[in-house]
């Protein structure tokens, strides 16, 4: 069922970061104009059809006032004068104008199509009852204004209704003229937002695209190359972070390199060594059987520290497998470390070092015995072959509710402040001489602080040149079993 389900699981496709980029300058460049100009449209024809229909009730007031006085619904010989002046506005407006009596009877009809009808349309009914209307059909596209006709200037009773439709289709046209130059200049704005995000992005994305080609060539092995990429504070973050990895590649590269050359060296000398006594004993006659004793212990020593050398390699290499896990059980880390001081002692007794152990309380801890007893060794033995002769070494171990504690003291030459963050990587040895003659490899510590790691431990240093170097482990007395992420 689960190997279904990851087969139809929905991968999301990788995107362009520049495409990217340049779409949302696009989408929040566009957009504004677009809503502007919408709006801008909009307003145009309504501010337009606003004023038109101010502009035609005060027409309408001053050609109604002009009624009322020229006594126009009672008088027909007024009417001549001004219907000429009627037909004017009605065609000024490109309109129509009819005049209807309080019988609601036509009296003029510029269109000449209702005259002598009788009109009761509800806006001359409301406009006798004094209500004016002022409307605008956005469907047939014209503005409808009524004006009561009174009787007389003084006199407020309503004689008539003025009944003024004027058509917008002028005010549209001219209304989507603008709205067509206005649209040009949108789409003008439009594929100049365009252009300038194109350019923006690919601006704004050149830091990254040389950061990218520079991290590129890393891959191909230019580690010698230093990133300066401080256009923007992530760029600058990115590059010093690449910078320090690429420090700590070329220094473990550069220790890999000695390792290697050392390590040939190492496992080259005992056989060479092994190989000059061979050939002596085959090469000599008669050999007196102290010689011969004296030159099979050399060759055995020498077996020895190939043993050793080869011995240290499986080990870092056993811990470095992913697949590698603790075999845990309750043991006492006392008995432990007595049982390696025991098998120290002899060589710390060769050159006079006094071995101490200091127990402060008794211990019982959840650990993998074998690796955690590799890891002691490790730090004990390198206490004695790095000490002074007639010095000392104390191994002291304590404990808390949580952790244990072990602490290894001696009174060697101390580690320079420069070294301590250097000791515990791989194939790294301080002095490399020295570290021949005592057998060592630069793997030692590297073992231990694995073997820590993977007992949730820690592992410090504290070195003093001339005084001595003392580590401390601290490792939990409950060992937590992880479960492997699927």
């Amino acid at each position: 069922m689960d190997e279904e389900k990851k087969k139809f699981k929905f991968k999301i496709p990788a995107v362009s970061f520049r495409l990217l980029l340049t779409t949302v300058f696009i989408v929040f460049g566009i957009a504004p104009v677009f809503i502007y100009g919408r709006m801008v449209s909009r307003t145009n024809l309504s501010s337009r059809i606003d004023a038109r229909k101010i502009e035609l009730q005060t027409k309408g007031l001053m050609l109604s006032n002009k009624l009322t006085r020229g006594n126009f619904l009672k008088d027909p010989k007024e009417r001549e004068s001004l219907n000429s002046e009627i037909d004017a506005v009605a065609e000024i407006y490109n309109g129509r104008i009819v005049v209807i009596d309080k019988s609601y009877n036509t009296i003029v009809d510029t269109f000449n199509l209702a005259v002598g009808k009788i009109n009761i349309a509800p806006e001359i009914i409301d406009t006798f009852n004094g209500t004016n209307t002022n409307i605008y059909n956005r469907k047939k596209s014209y503005i409808l204004q009524t004006m009561p006709i009174y009787e007389t200037i003084d006199n407020k009773n309503i004689d008539g209704v003025l009944l003024f439709i004027a058509s917008t289709d002028n005010l549209i046209a001219v209304a989507e003229g603008v709205g067509n130059t206005e649209r040009f200049l949108y789409i003008t704005l439009s594929a100049i937002v365009v252009v300038l995000s194109i350019i923006t992005a690919g601006r704004m994305l050149r830091p990254l695209t040389k950061l990218r080609d520079d991290i590129a060539s890393i891959g191909y092995g230019k580690l010698d190359q230093k990133l300066e990429h401080n256009e923007y504070k992530l760029t600058k973050s990115i590059s010093e972070n690449i910078n320090t990895t690429l420090a700590k590649l070329q220094a473990a590269d550069k220790l890999r390199d000695e390792f290697v050359a050392n390590v040939s060296h190492e496992l080259k000398t005992p056989i060479t060594s092994i190989r000059v006594l061979a050939d002596s004993l085959i090469g000599m006659e008669n050999v007196p059987n102290e010689m011969y004793a004296e030159f099979m212990h050399d060759i055995s020593d020498e077996i020895d520290r190939e043993a050793k050398i080869i011995d240290d390699l499986l080990s870092l290499v056993k811990l470095d497998k992913a697949a590698n896990t603790l075999v845990t059980e309750q043991v006492d880390i006392n008995q432990l470390i007595k049982q390696i001081l025991k098998r120290l002692r002899p060589i710390a007794d060769k050159r006079d070092i006094e071995l101490t152990f200091e127990t402060i309380r008794e211990v019982s801890a959840d650990v993998d015995e074998t690796k955690l007893s590799l890891a002691i060794n490790n730090l004990i033995e390198n206490a004695i072959k790095y000490n002074k002769d007639g010095g000392f070494v104390n191994v002291s171990i304590d404990a808390d509710h949580k952790f244990f504690y072990i602490q290894v003291k001696d009174s060697g030459d101390g580690i320079a402040p420069e070294y301590q963050d250097l000791i515990f990587e791989r194939f790294y040895r301080i002095d490399k001489a020295r570290s021949r003659q005592t057998g060592g490899t630069g793997l030692g510590l590297a073992i231990t602080r694995n073997v820590v790691h993977l007992h949730d431990g820690i592992i410090k240093v504290s070195s003093k040149e001339g005084e001595g170097t003392t580590f401390t482990v601290r490792i939990p007395l409950n060992h937590v079993k992880r479960r492997d992420k699927k």
